[in-house]
């Protein structure tokens, strides 16, 4: 059975798009655990419910439906809301959600429970020091605020989403802050993870040196 890969690292680091290629390149699935919190934030907002009233979101969380295909497409209750959690404001939402203790034992859960078969790269924030620990190959992305900046803006052009260039840095210090100072599961390397710094570093070359870490390792392995 296939080992699973662990990659962590702050918002806009290149996370979810290192992780989805290298899924697909080395036979793997991805599971982008960044945008399930997304859409506990992007629900509550549908609902009207507050992003720290831990018991409304539990319970909402309690009759939610997450689904991912193979192309990558997030579905919330049966709709597709791939570009919808991918604004500013959601990752923002997504950053208040995450502090509380319920909805991030209920996304672990499930985390564990999907990745459980093995064959899985999974990225986030608390991969490899929560969710698995076991991990065959722990990567901890890191990238300095310009560049996470500018990655964002790209991508936000790309998808026709407004914002303000501003606000973008400025939500991204905000964020990096409320990630690595919660009190559940803090944004953290975990001790035995390789860190990669990706700010001159191109798609293609990070991909590379995960993929020279994964023959190495498994080379260990036997």
């Amino acid at each position: 059975m296939k080992r699973n890969i662990a990659i962590d690292g702050p918002s806009a680091a290149g996370k979810s798009t290192i992780a989805r290629l290298c899924a697909k390149e080395l036979g793997y699935k991805h599971l982008d655990t960044g945008a399930m919190y997304r859409c506990v934030g992007y629900l509550s907002k549908l609902k009207g419910i507050a992003v720290d009233d831990e018991l409304a979101l539990a319970d909402m969380m309690d009759q939610m439906q997450l689904d991912v295909d193979s192309a990558g497409h997030i579905y919330l209750n049966n709709q597709e809301v791939s570009s919808e959690i991918r604004t500013n404001e959601m990752s923002m939402r997504a950053s208040d959600v995450s502090k509380l203790k319920m909805v991030r034992e209920r996304l672990v859960t499930l985390q564990q429970q999907i990745a459980s078969a093995g064959g899985y790269v999974l990225d986030g924030r608390d991969i490899g020091t929560v969710v698995l620990p076991d991990a065959m190959l722990k990567i901890f992305l890191v990238a300095s605020v310009k560049a996470r900046a500018q990655r964002r803006i790209k991508e936000y052009i790309e998808k026709n989403i407004p914002f303000d260039e501003q606000e973008v840095i400025r939500d991204i210090e905000v964020r990096d802050y409320q990630d690595t100072h919660r009190e559940n599961s803090p944004l953290k390397k975990a001790a035995d993870a390789i860190e990669i710094d990706t700010s001159d570093m191109s798609i293609e070359e990070v991909i590379d040196e995960i993929r020279g870490l994964l023959k190495t390792k498994s080379n260990e392995e036997g």
